[in-house]
């Protein structure tokens, strides 16, 4: 059963929304399916890598329980696994009709500089010790802005850093994260009412949800590859319906 998680609204959100009064727009907000670096539990921010086979059968499966959902856009980071993702759910999906996704940079993941395949326990280990606390409270108490912000300031002390893209701070990465989500309000409002895909990533997506509703807490293990987020936005109020729902997946192995 889908959990539902009412949103407090705050002023700023209705600037967010770009309108006073928004239509009626359901957001589904799918993680990508999991990769060969997923796999391989290395970095994986603006670096890329395909799905594995397993990972494709998982998004074929969630597209199977999509393929009734009429959506009247669709939007899509333009990093490979996530096109590759919108792409197996477009193929599956006949209700749509033929709708072409829109790439939009801004729904990356979060750039992690010169940690970018990097093996996850390298760069954790790292981040831990920056801000002065264990691993395990680390993976247990620190927030994604605390992560975020360490990655960045690490990166910046790298002289390998300025040669490259350095590692995003929290900021920059929520800067471009509601510039997104309120061009895409602002363009399905004009359309009117109906159901908007967002193939996104796993610290992407809880960032967004934390955007769209401040009181949103982080799940600790984060999102599963091909779960969905449903999000709700009605007269300018976001709300969270369902987070990190695998209810697709099993309804397309049926």
């Amino acid at each position: 059963m889908k959990k539902r998680i009412q949103t407090v609204i705050l002023a700023g959100l209705l600037a967010l929304s770009g309108a006073a009064h928004a239509e009626d727009l359901t957001f589904y907000i799918m993680r990508h399916g999991k990769t060969m670096l997923n796999t391989t539990d290395r970095a994986q921010g603006w670096a890329d890598a395909v799905l594995t086979p397993p990972g494709e059968e998982i998004v074929k499966a969630a597209a199977r329980g999509l393929k009734d959902i009429p959506f009247q856009s669709v939007y899509s980071s333009d990093s490979g696994r996530a096109m590759q993702t919108t792409r197996i759910v477009l193929a599956e999906n006949k209700a749509s009709g033929k709708v072409e996704p829109v790439l939009d940079w801004r729904l990356r993941e979060f750039n992690f500089g010169t940690y970018e395949g990097e093996l996850n326990q390298v760069m954790w280990q790292a981040v831990a010790t920056k801000l002065g606390i264990t691993m395990d409270q680390f993976m247990n108490e620190a927030s994604l802005k605390d992560f975020a912000n360490a990655v960045a300031e690490i990166d910046a002390a790298n002289p390998e850093a300025a040669k490259n893209w350095p590692a995003e701070n929290y900021d920059q990465i929520t800067a471009r994260l509601s510039a997104s989500i309120k061009d895409m309000v602002a363009a399905e409002a004009a359309k009117g009412d109906g159901n908007v895909l967002v193939v996104s990533h796993g610290l992407s997506i809880i960032t967004m949800l934390k955007i769209m509703d401040p009181k949103f807490v982080e799940p600790p293990a984060g999102l599963k590859n091909a779960s969905v987020s449903i999000v709700h936005l009605k007269d300018g109020v976001y709300t969270l319906e369902s987070v990190n729902d695998l209810s697709f997946i099993e309804a397309g192995k049926e």
